[in-house]
């Protein structure tokens, strides 16, 4: 007699339930269902045995290293990471010991969670950090003209940045303009140093020449070191003689990129990526009230980035065959950064120490996660870009402008995490690593 013809899923549903007999079965009735097993499955007699013997639940052994960083470990960094605005594996290893004691105090984190923590590589960093990391579409938007004649009279700087003392700096300005450049909107006066990589940052209405100058001068009083020379674009907003005077006056430097060669002006291109777009992205603020929240906006974030998040800086560039070897120093706050130079207001500098050593970096920069919700409130989403995809909204940061970015991961589509954007979309995915370079 043949053996009835029976599929795989039915053969072990089939076998489940006669192993359930079989162990409870005396020697007889083994021998009677294992006839029956063969005949319904067409398996060999000593085959059925090993299958009728076989636990119904098969034990498999795990391969490769035990895991060492659990859900807790990888969480706990996940939040500091977010707090901190997304930074770079070898920025986050280097931040983690002036953040973990803060982290403890709000999040009862425990002894060996933070040890783990202070353990941690930053190629491991990356691979906890993997599953959190997505893309961004960036768009720009180009609203700087070049100036007149008069930048014929200030001399361009095209070659590389050779300077040991604190003082020059590259600055920009970042329209927040939207889809239409008509009419007044803020902008964000960017100034980075090239030495100490010390960034301040200043909303103004509009881009003339007044409200640029009292802008320089606000954040020139701000610097703890003096300012000694200023590198910008050929917009108009800088190619003027009311800035010309003012740099003449106080024995500031001033020196221009070419026009159209944004690689002239690398740092603070990396900058505007970094301090302003990730935060407020590319919608538009054209009133009164969207420059004093921004303005205070940017009081916070000043604190928080230059006395709590490390950066690196290029020591030097070998080319290797086709590819380009690129070394840095070790991570370093702008604030150590300051305090290793000898050219500095010594006043200016013990009063950000103190601070430092006083302010919680993790409530900072929730306040800022607090400010920025009330900035995105203030835009205006008629002349604002269209949203492209959907973002998911945390219910912990709140967002009700449809184009305003975040700090959030869940929200960026690292501030629109905002998520690191790709390499093939922009180069703003090199400007993410380069923070504060």
């Amino acid at each position: 007699m043949g053996a009835t013809r029976v599929g795989p899923q039915a053969r072990r549903e089939y076998l489940a339930r006669m192993r359930e007999r079989y162990e409870t079965a005396d020697r007889a009735a083994k021998s009677r269902l294992l006839n029956e097993v063969c005949e319904v499955t067409g398996y060999h007699r000593k085959a059925a045995i090993r299958l009728l013997r076989r636990p119904a639940v098969r034990r498999r052994h795990s391969r490769g290293r035990p895991v060492r960083y659990g859900p807790m470990v990888v969480g706990t960094l996940r939040r500091i990471w977010e707090a901190a605005g997304y930074p770079w594996s070898l920025r986050l290893q280097a931040l983690l010991p002036t953040w973990l004691p803060w982290a403890m105090r709000r999040w009862k984190i425990s002894r060996d969670v933070a040890a783990k923590l202070r353990t941690m590589s930053p190629r491991q960093m990356d691979r906890c950090l993997r599953p959190f990391k997505s893309e961004l579409r960036k768009r720009q938007y180009g609203r700087t003209k070049p100036g007149t004649l008069l930048k014929h009279q200030i001399p361009l700087k095209t070659d590389r940045w050779d300077v040991q003392v604190p003082g020059f700096t590259e600055i920009d300005l970042v329209a927040h303009s939207g889809d239409r450049a008509e009419g007044d909107f803020v902008h964000s006066l960017n100034v980075t140093d090239i030495h100490t990589t010390w960034v301040e940052t200043r909303a103004v209405m509009g881009k003339s020449q007044h409200h640029v100058q009292e802008a320089l001068e606000h954040l020139r009083q701000a610097l703890p070191f003096r300012l000694q020379g200023i590198d910008s674009d050929n917009g108009s907003e800088f190619i003027n003689h009311h800035l010309r005077g003012y740099c003449a006056m106080h024995a500031i430097q001033f020196t221009r990129g070419r026009p159209y060669k944004k690689d002239d002006n690398a740092h603070i291109e990396q900058k505007n990526w970094t301090h302003v777009r990730k935060l407020l992205g590319y919608v538009r603020y054209d009133s009164a009230a969207a420059l004093t929240a921004i303005n205070a906006l940017y009081e916070e974030l000043r604190l928080l980035q230059n006395l709590f998040l490390p950066s690196v800086k290029l020591v030097e560039k070998r080319r290797v065959g086709a590819r380009l070897q690129r070394h840095y120093d070790a991570p370093r706050t702008p604030l150590e950064r300051v305090a290793m130079c000898a050219d500095v207001d010594r006043i200016k500098l013990r009063a950000l120490q103190r601070l430092a050593a006083e302010l919680d970096p993790i409530g900072r920069a929730q306040r800022i996660d607090q400010r920025l919700a009330a900035v995105y409130r203030l835009a205006n989403q008629r002349v604002s870009p269209a949203t492209v995809t959907k973002p998911r909204v945390d219910a912990a940061r709140p967002v009700d402008a449809k184009n305003a970015p975040t700090r959030s991961l869940e929200n960026r589509t690292e501030r629109g995490f905002p998520q690191r954007p790709h390499a093939s979309q922009s180069k703003s995915s090199s400007v993410t690593r380069l923070t504060a370079r």
